[in-house]
């Protein structure tokens, strides 16, 4: 049985973690909390909390599902006492690519994120479809990264993501580095900041004088068409006047050289404003 210590196992995705690991009587694992809330959530569950003397050295396997602001400090406490041969699991590439992970040469690293239920996951209950985050019905993929180490580390890491994310859609084995490209540049840069003035705009119509209801329903209908038609769901296109007035927008919205925010040494400098 795999030895397995959660560090952070009361917080948003540490309980997450949490819920499905408890489904799983494959793995031996060991809860870490020392924030009041987060103790008093593992507590309803009714999970032994433990100490960090009697759960990391002898695990097989340390999740550390903390903060990217925390994980640093968290890392150079809790690794060295980590057993020679053990393998550290991160839930996000911004900490590792800046180098703040606490390193040894004999431990393994592997990163694994979830995708989140696609927009267009097809699920068969209401309870399934209302899974935004995943890692409960829905569907989701996930994407994994072998930071140091062997394959052997990478497949134990990637079956306890397949398992702590479940139920999984597909598994994507990429780079540090492409994860990276992916979050924080692509989904929290660009895609979060851009539905962010989605939604100023919305909110600024309705101040306006457009009823907050039909509001709603016409600008959630277009966004869904909108995506289907650009990420190629449905075989169609958009109008003519829709064409011009997004040509006409485009250089209004955004500076000429906004991409640059996929280059590497953009990326880095986004990854260190999240870590500190």
């Amino acid at each position: 049985m795999i030895k397995i210590t959660l560090v952070g196992a009361g917080g948003k995705m540490g309980l997450r973690l949490t819920d499905n690991f408890l489904k799983n009587p494959q793995y031996d694992v060991r809860y870490l909390e020392i924030n009041k809330q987060g103790i008093e959530r593992l507590q309803q569950k009714n999970i032994t909390i433990s100490t960090q003397k009697e759960a990391v050295p002898t695990a097989d396997v340390v999740i550390l599902g903390v903060p990217d602001i925390t994980i640093g400090a968290i890392s150079a406490e809790i690794i060295p006492q980590m057993k020679p041969g053990a393998l550290v699991i991160t839930l996000d590439p911004a900490a590792p690519l800046d180098g703040i992970i606490y390193h040894r040469d004999d431990l393994g690293y592997v990163i694994a994120h979830p995708c989140h239920p696609g927009i267009f996951n097809w699920e068969p209950t209401e309870e399934a479809f209302r899974d935004f985050y995943g890692g409960i019905s829905a569907k989701q993929s996930i994407v994994v990264a072998l930071m140091h180490g062997n394959e052997d580390y990478y497949k134990l890491g990637e079956k306890i993501s397949q398992d702590m994310y479940a139920p999984i859609k597909n598994t994507h084995r990429i780079t540090l580095e492409q994860m990276a490209i992916l979050e924080p540049a692509m989904v929290e840069t660009l895609s979060q900041t851009a539905m962010e003035v989605i939604k100023e705009g919305y909110d600024r119509i309705i101040e306006l004088g457009v009823p907050e209801t039909a509001a709603r329903d016409f600008v959630l209908g277009h966004l869904r068409i909108q995506i289907a038609v650009l990420f190629k769901e449905v075989n169609g296109t958009f109008s003519d006047a829709a064409y011009k007035i997004s040509k006409r927008a485009k250089p209004i919205l955004f500076k000429d050289d906004w991409k640059k925010i996929f280059e590497m040494e953009d990326i880095k400098q986004q990854v260190k404003d999240i870590v500190k």
